[in-house]
């Protein structure tokens, strides 16, 4: 077992979340987390007001989060242009970066990505949500209640 992980795995990580969010692409995001993997965020919710919680575990069923996800936010906005600076932080196991409220272009869905990876893939996954972001999901999650 790895503990820390090369920076090149790191970097990987960080450029190929990034292409994959931007891009859509479901399955090149999930391919990033280890079998077993874990996300946790509040988006779950909106997504699945059904559930207790706001955590998917497993490759599979995060693939299928991200793919339902990109398919039900198509056309509001959530997630314009997915700025970030292209800094990241990481001590080997831990990869932190955000995407901020403020960008070139006016304000964004603003989260921060925390990651703790092993092995060069995702092992647990939380997103925390800024107060741009927390509006747009609270309204979410409202609408899907009703």
């Amino acid at each position: 077992m790895t503990l820390n992980n090369t920076d090149e795995q790191i970097r990987h990580v960080f450029d190929e979340w990034h292409r994959a969010v931007k891009d859509q692409d479901a399955e090149g995001m999930a391919a990033l987390y280890a079998h077993d993997g874990v996300l946790e965020t509040p988006a779950v919710l909106a997504l699945w007001p059904e559930r207790e919680d706001a955590v998917v575990h497993g490759r599979d069923p995060i693939a299928q989060f991200f793919a339902q996800s990109f398919q039900a936010r198509s056309g509001e906005g959530v997630f314009e242009d997915w700025f970030r600076s292209g800094r990241y932080f990481s001590d080997g196991r831990l990869l932190i970066w955000e995407y901020p409220r403020e960008t070139p272009k006016g304000d964004q869905t603003d989260v921060v990505e925390s990651m703790d990876l092993q092995n060069g893939l995702i092992t647990h996954h939380r997103v925390y949500w800024g107060w741009v972001g927390f509006n747009k999901l609270h309204n979410a999650i409202n609408k899907g209640r009703q």
